[in-house]
């Protein structure tokens, strides 16, 4: 891959989009859903092949859902384009502007980062999402995604380029460049490549992450690994917290937005844990700790399990608490105290999404003012935790560190500012 032409061209499309208008973008945005709509025969039968040399290796079911495409996840696509078409156009937005005592006029304007890299696992959706919320920002975008959605990443960057072509000189068709060698030597000249690349977003496991962030010379967007907790307060609906924990691990356990532990109060855990062994039926394996094991067992001796699901409840062991199962796991914990479940969350979690359930509004600020996450919930999934449910239409991950941007990465978030300054011949 010739890393330096690549750019050249991405860097040379940014420069063509920064000077569009809105309605350029919203009209080449257009042509590129209508293009999407009329190849998704080829891009499912595309995808399909991907799913099916997953399964070939021996994939795990719960990342093959994440690489799967059907008719609801295609219309999720359509959708999060029509919604970022609708969004406002942040380039040239006025953050601020104000004049100083010698004069000078001077006006924050929103802008452009330029070239973005991302580096992504599985989904076939970031392609298109990536790309949407790159050109409407005014940015070019380079991808690389994983070996296992080549096939679907290459059906939908086609289509993309066709739209681009149909919108006429409102498209730059070399504003997205798909990496396709699937050679890991891409990432490496990715990385490396300082005064080509803006910024790179990685978006996966922890590992993918962890390595961007090691081995990043241009700066990183770090997106985060998700070590999400939900609470169980001694104030919660107990009927309320068993519905949140079956959405929150089993609704799409694969995301980084599922729950992987569970804290329990132990004033209620003995009423709570029976009522949600109950509602599991064994279908996700529990990890649980010294306290909460044997309300568990008896619970689940009560439902014959034991003989059905013998592998349904485990002893926790330590390595269990912090750790991104992507599975049908989820450790279980008791606690003495709202304090010292902020505290073992603060110690444990990724700063992802969190969550108390609670009708104590005391705890439940106590819990949001405290616990160092992007995203703090009370009484609600941590599966809201996405662009699209933020009203975004997309996102481009979920940024789990402090500088630039935090949570759910819409269209702002590819944008830096810079200032204008007007005189009239002030000398300093």
């Amino acid at each position: 891959m010739d890393i330096e032409a690549i750019c050249a061209d991405l860097r040379r499309a940014a420069n063509a989009l920064a000077l569009h208008t809105a309605a350029q973008k919203n009209h080449a945005l257009s042509c590129v859903l209508e293009s999407i709509k009329e190849n998704k025969a080829g891009i499912l039968e595309a995808n399909a092949a991907d799913v099916r040399a997953a399964r070939e290796k021996g994939m795990p079911e719960a990342l093959v859902e994440r690489l799967a495409l059907d008719d609801k996840k295609f219309q999720s696509i359509e959708e999060s384009i029509s919604v970022i078409i609708a969004q406002g156009d942040p380039v040239g937005e006025v953050v601020s502007g104000w004049s100083t005592q010698r004069g000078l006029s001077i006006r924050q304007l929103r802008v452009p980062l330029g070239v973005v890299a991302i580096i992504y696992e599985s989904r076939p959706n970031v392609t298109v999402d990536a790309f949407a919320l790159a050109y409407k920002s005014g940015n070019a975008i380079l991808l690389r995604g994983s070996s296992s959605a080549l096939e679907s990443n290459k059906a939908l960057t086609a289509a993309i380029k066709q739209g681009l072509l149909k919108a006429g000189g409102d498209g730059v068709r070399t504003a997205i460049y798909l990496c396709e060698g699937g050679d890991h030597t891409e990432v490496n000249q990715i990385l490396l490549a300082t005064g080509l690349i803006d910024v790179v977003l990685p978006r996966g496991s922890a590992r993918l992450i962890n390595a961007v962030v090691e081995n990043a010379r241009v700066p990183v967007i770090q997106t985060g690994a998700g070590v999400c907790h939900l609470y169980v307060d001694e104030d919660a609906d107990l009927a309320m917290a068993v519905k949140l924990v079956r959405n929150a691990k089993m609704q799409r356990p694969g995301a980084c937005n599922a729950i992987e532990t569970l804290l329990v109060n132990k004033k209620v855990g003995g009423e709570f844990l029976p009522m949600l062994m109950r509602e599991l039926k064994g279908d996700v394996q529990l990890r649980a700790d010294e306290v909460c094991f044997p309300l568990l067992a008896v619970a689940a001796g009560k439902l014959n399990l034991h003989e059905d699901k013998p592998d349904c409840l485990v002893r926790a062991q330590k390595a269990d608490f912090g750790y991104e199962f992507l599975d049908f796991v989820m450790a279980v914990k008791a606690v003495d105290s709202l304090g010292e479940a902020i505290e073992f969350i603060n110690t444990h979690n990724t700063k992802h999404s969190e969550c108390i359930v609670t009708n104590n509004r005391d705890h439940a600020r106590q819990f949001q003012a405290k616990v160092d996450a992007a995203c703090v919930y009370v009484n609600a999934s941590t599966r809201f935790t996405d662009g699209g449910e933020f009203g975004f239409g997309a996102e481009l991950g979920i940024s789990t560190q402090k500088l630039h941007a935090r949570g759910p990465m819409g269209i702002k978030a590819l944008t830096t500012t810079k200032f204008l300054i007007d005189g009239d011949g002030q000398v300093r």
